[in-house]
């Protein structure tokens, strides 16, 4: 039998190599990375053509952001106990309809429950396809090679994506930024089936954790939710402290659940005692607000102040995500050489520099002055931190655990990303103050901007003093030896 399943996985190794692995991942990454700022541009004709409320139209955002933040860890450990090849394909697949029917809505609530579903398939998708490029590259310099791949796919898809809705809501009408995310789930797909070989579940046996999967959920999305919804209730009203406070209860009594539960836990606390986890969770938590913030405060900079329409802005954008695909060029030549730990001090503090020179903006600016200078240097640093990060999160972690490590890794940039734009969001709308005019918008994005440059410092801080000295390039450091791991060795 042993034979046979030897001869068997042979078989599918000569159909699907590794490389064709990498390219149904990067796919992937693409499409979920640009979904989330493809939407952003198109929201004000997305408001007239079914008719959203000023309050309603930020569900489009809210939708996707509740639903994916909050199943992140649930679809990583979906991921470890169904397989990951199932879970990517059943989650491109809920993410594709889900794209069709939104592109195809007539009224708000259609839209905004596409939306929601479209986050249920990336909750899945993300943390399997992640889990999968970990198994499918262990160390060494192919590691490094594709975990540079998938970061200039992850931060070229978020750039392109601003460029993408642009063009699209400007030349082909605002529902084509839901139909262009079907094509790609449809390569996805093709990629998955044919380059991907079936994988069994790396966690078997015992019984599932429901308790601490209601829990984790319900407290991710609370604490999402009550942040988003900072756009219309204060930090400090009763609205926003009470669904904090309830979300703060609810992932307590999931830490607590996780400790004493005799069931198969959804996250093995121990988990966080590795230094590399933390560090990069923390460290990509950081980088996600830093980043959300800044993407969202050059937006409206370029558009409202500057006075550029929607395809322009996203034309503007391009040599920020060109940026980022020499960064991350560069990260692979690198990280040959060097620690991941050095790329992500180096990267944190190009991008914190960029940042700073963004908050030198004026109301009576321009691109070349004001933006494309600071773009190219923030981009380039994004792209140097951001395969490194990914892989440090992930090294050392036991087969079994790695699809539970990237979710709680596209957790953090989720969570980051929100809290970070509602936080520094307030910020720059304090500073704005009641009168708005270029002048005072231009403050209040210039105040968002350096704040952002802080975070990044402060992300440099915990790669500095967590994260261990030294170490080998590809995270070959990072990875205990077998007879340290009993559980992997009697599979």
């Amino acid at each position: 039998m042993a034979r046979k399943e030897a001869e068997k996985a042979t078989s599918a190794g000569a159909v699907a190599g590794p490389g064709l692995t990498l390219a149904a991942v990067a796919v992937v990454q693409f499409m979920v990375s640009l979904d989330l700022s493809v939407v952003n541009v198109g929201l004000p004709e997305i408001a007239d053509g079914l008719g959203f409320g000023a309050a309603g139209l930020t569900w489009v955002i809210h939708a996707y952001a509740l639903t994916f933040g909050g199943l992140l860890l649930l679809g990583g450990k979906a991921a470890d106990r169904y397989g990951r090849k199932r879970v990517l394909l059943c989650g491109l697949g809920l993410f594709g309809l889900a794209s069709l029917l939104g592109g195809f809505a007539q009224a708000p609530g259609q839209l905004v429950a596409a939306r929601a579903a479209q986050g249920i398939g990336a909750a899945a998708l993300a943390p399997a396809a992640l889990a999968l490029l970990t198994a499918t590259f262990p160390s060494g310099k192919p590691r490094v090679r594709a975990f540079g791949v998938w970061s200039a796919m992850n931060a070229a898809g978020g750039a392109f994506g601003v460029l993408a809705g642009g063009l699209l809501t400007e030349y082909a009408g605002w529902r084509w930024v839901m139909f262009v995310n079907v094509p790609m789930a449809a390569v996805a797909l093709a990629l998955v089936l044919r380059g991907v070989p079936g994988d069994r579940a790396t966690v078997r046996g015992g019984r599932p954790d429901v308790l601490g999967a209601v829990l984790a959920t319900a407290g991710l999305t609370l604490l999402v939710f009550g942040v988003v919804r900072t756009d219309r209730y204060a930090w400090t009203s009763p609205v926003t402290l009470t669904t904090l406070a309830l979300a703060v209860v609810l992932l307590a009594a999931f830490v607590h659940a996780e400790r004493t539960t005799t069931r198969e836990p959804l996250v093995r606390l121990g988990l966080f005692a590795n230094r590399a986890v933390a560090a990069a969770n923390g460290y990509n938590l950081l980088l996600g607000a830093a980043m959300a913030s800044a993407f969202y405060f050059m937006s409206l900079y370029l558009q409202r102040v500057l006075g550029n329409g929607a395809a322009m802005t996203g034309l503007m954008f391009l040599p920020f995500a060109l940026g980022v695909v020499a960064g991350s060029v560069i990260a692979i030549k690198l990280g040959y050489r060097v620690a991941p730990r050095t790329l992500l001090v180096g990267g944190g503090l190009l991008t914190a520099a960029g940042f700073a020179w963004f908050g030198l903006i004026s109301p009576d600016g321009s691109f070349a002055v004001d933006a494309l200078g600071p773009s190219l240097v923030a981009s380039v640093g994004f792209g140097l931190c951001l395969g490194p990060v990914v892989s440090t999160a992930t090294a050392g972690v036991a087969p079994e655990e790695t699809g539970t490590a990237s979710g709680l890794l596209n957790s953090s940039r989720q969570i980051g990303a929100s809290l970070g734009l509602a936080a520094l969001g307030t910020a720059a709308e304090h500073r704005t103050g009641d009168t708005v005019t270029p002048a005072s918008l231009n403050d209040g994005y210039a105040l968002g901007l350096d704040l952002s440059a802080l975070l990044l410092v402060a992300a440099t801080v915990i790669a500095l003093t967590v994260l261990r000295r030294g170490g080998t390039p590809g995270g070959e450091a990072a990875e205990p030896p077998a007879q340290a791991r009993p559980e992997t060795a009697t599979r």
